[in-house]
């Protein structure tokens, strides 16, 4: 029994070698690979992260769900059954051309970014329809359930607004709260449901039809929660002569509509606020590294042109490096760029300078007032200073 046990748990050993080893060897060489596609991938990248390909894009998906629209009529969509037709393919072929594309660009973070996922959801969507029609035929009783999701095409729109997602970011970091404020409208609920079948539940002299069982209770505090028709569920106890029902409803709709519901739009208020300004922020950060670019840019420009004008120096016969741009002084005008990178010469600096030198003369200015008002305070002590004298012989003189 010992030597099978023992010859047992090496085959498992060797065999979870046998995969170990290649699966390692696989991820090494994954991580060494190199794509020698490059330049391409370069050129794909750049045509997806274009202004006009996210213009492109966002027309066609608007154009789409302009098509949807007339679709639903069951006229335009006899008369127009070949457009519509056309479209449909033109329409899946560019919804697929993006997805190929996005995922040669990056194949393995593509998976990574949940608006991708969502594009890939409703590709899958698109080709429902198709497959359900070539195994199914065109009467399959769930073809229309089918068709009726591809009005999800219109949310490939939230990939290319940035405000949109934002606020499903807001409403995501919300989820905890807010479900924590509906377990607790929930319980409130409960507890007024089990409360109002006992008031108003009896099949005699209460209200059956809305107190009757916990379900249409539950139903019942609903639409109280909403203030929806309170007044005709209020009229219906008022009529039965039931007992604080009046004070019930006011309770209940002080409770669910003035607190819970308000703290959870309050919470949502919020939370949105607080995305939106993280989103200002994050506009602001990329308009200064875009302006950070483009100084780069004219810095290396300028720099280029000097080391230019230093080799033209070298191999040219001039005096001296002004009288070689002196030439290109003439060509400069008053509303050509230029970058200096010196702290002294920023407006921010000269502006800040300039406070200090202002408080500097106004402290200067104090200074002198105050030095004004110390010399005529000892140009009167040196007045008095012979009349002491004098006072002071004149009494040592009655002493003596």
């Amino acid at each position: 029994m010992s030597q099978q046990f023992h010859y047992q748990n090496d085959t498992r050993v060797i065999s979870s070698s046998l995969l170990d080893n290649p699966s390692a060897e696989f991820c090494a060489r994954f991580r060494k690979f190199q794509r020698r596609d490059t330049q391409c991938q370069a050129f794909v990248k750049r045509v997806i992260m274009s202004r006009l390909f996210k213009i492109i894009m966002i027309s066609t998906v608007s154009l789409n769900a302009f098509f949807v629209v007339l679709w639903t009529d069951y006229n335009t969509k006899y008369n127009l059954f070949r457009l519509f037709e056309v479209s449909e393919l033109i329409f899946v072929s560019i919804y697929s051309s993006e997805f190929c594309m996005k995922l040669y660009v990056d194949p393995i973070n593509y998976w990574k970014d949940g608006y991708n996922l969502l594009d890939v959801i409703i590709i899958v969507t698109i080709f429902i329809p198709y497959g359900l029609h070539r195994f199914k035929g065109k009467h399959y009783p769930y073809l229309n359930i089918a068709d009726g999701m591809q009005s999800l095409r219109i949310l490939k729109l939230i990939t290319y607004s940035r405000g949109i997602r934002t606020l499903i970011t807001a409403v995501g970091q919300t989820a905890y709260i807010v479900a924590s404020v509906l377990i607790l409208l929930f319980v409130l609920m409960f507890i007024f449901a089990i409360l109002g079948f006992c008031l108003f539940g009896t099949p005699d002299r209460g209200d059956p039809n809305n107190w009757g069982n916990l379900a249409v209770a539950f139903f019942t505090l609903f639409s109280l929660a909403t203030v929806d028709g309170w007044t005709d569920l209020q009229e219906q106890l008022d009529n039965r002569n039931l007992a604080l029902s009046r004070t019930f409803t006011i309770i209940f709709i002080l409770l669910a509509t003035f607190i819970f519901l308000s703290m959870f739009v309050g919470v949502m208020i919020i939370h949105t606020e607080a995305s939106f300004k993280k989103f200002k922020l994050d506009l602001m950060a990329e308009r200064h590294m875009a302006l950070m670019g483009e100084k780069q840019v004219i810095l290396r420009r300028q720099q280029e042109e000097v080391s230019r004008l230093m080799q033209m120096q070298k191999n040219a016969d001039y005096k001296s490096f002004s009288e070689l741009v002196e030439n290109f002084k003439r060509t400069l005008q008053h509303t050509d760029p230029m970058v200096l990178d010196d702290f002294g010469t920023s407006l921010p600096f000269i502006d800040v300078y300039l406070s200090t030198l202002d408080n500097q003369d106004a402290t200067i200015y104090k200074l002198q007032e105050l030095y004004y008002e110390i010399a005529h305070v000892l140009s009167l002590m040196l007045e008095d200073l012979p009349q002491k004298k004098q006072s002071q012989t004149s009494e040592n003189a009655d002493e003596t």
